[in-house]
């Protein structure tokens, strides 16, 4: 089975447990939370997806963590069970696969908008507008700054990106000169 069906299989486990415990939110922002964590420490994170440390060694570390984080209880069994079974390393698709298929389940979809400048309020909310017209769903908006892109904007939504960057822009004009 491949890595993104597993991920898929457990968010899906995780968010039907949540809306069973009215829970969806918690566990998204644990799962947000403990993805943060992971890969701000890489060490951490490869420790416990190696698998020459004891397990015993690797449920002790996630334990503290999960203490000091203050994750809830449903969080902190799930984060068992992937450690159990040697998928602690796909926690960022899972809890990708899980914040797309809660907002799902509420009506909303997830843009990821990056920028080559940082974008102020009334342009986010402007493009939340757009897309919110263009896919007569609720958008939720996160922006990100890279200034690689030169200029304009590129727009993930729904699995698919729309890029109008002035360096994806540039790319195609400068392949179509090469082709003659």
């Amino acid at each position: 089975m491949s890595v993104s069906a597993l991920s898929r299989r457990y968010a899906k486990a995780l968010v039907d447990l949540g809306v069973e415990q009215k829970a969806v939110d918690t566990y998204g922002d644990d799962l947000a939370t403990i993805k943060a964590v992971l890969n701000q420490e890489v060490l951490l994170r490869q420790l416990l997806d190696s698998p020459t440390l004891a397990r015993e060694k690797k449920e002790a570390m996630l334990a503290d963590l999960c203490k000091v984080l203050e994750l809830s209880d449903g969080t902190v069994k799930f984060l068992g069970l992937l450690l159990a079974k040697g998928r602690i390393g796909y926690l960022g698709q899972i809890e990708d696969n899980y914040r797309r298929q809660a907002d799902e389940l509420s009506g909303i979809l997830s843009a990821k908008i990056t920028s080559a400048i940082e974008l102020d309020d009334v342009q986010q909310q402007a493009i939340a507008t757009s897309l919110e017209k263009q896919t007569g769903k609720q958008v939720a908006v996160t922006v990100n700054v890279n200034a690689d892109l030169l200029g304009g904007l590129q727009a993930e939504i729904g699995g698919r990106l729309f890029d109008g960057s002035v360096k994806t822009q540039l790319k195609r004009i400068e392949e179509s000169l090469t082709k003659g």
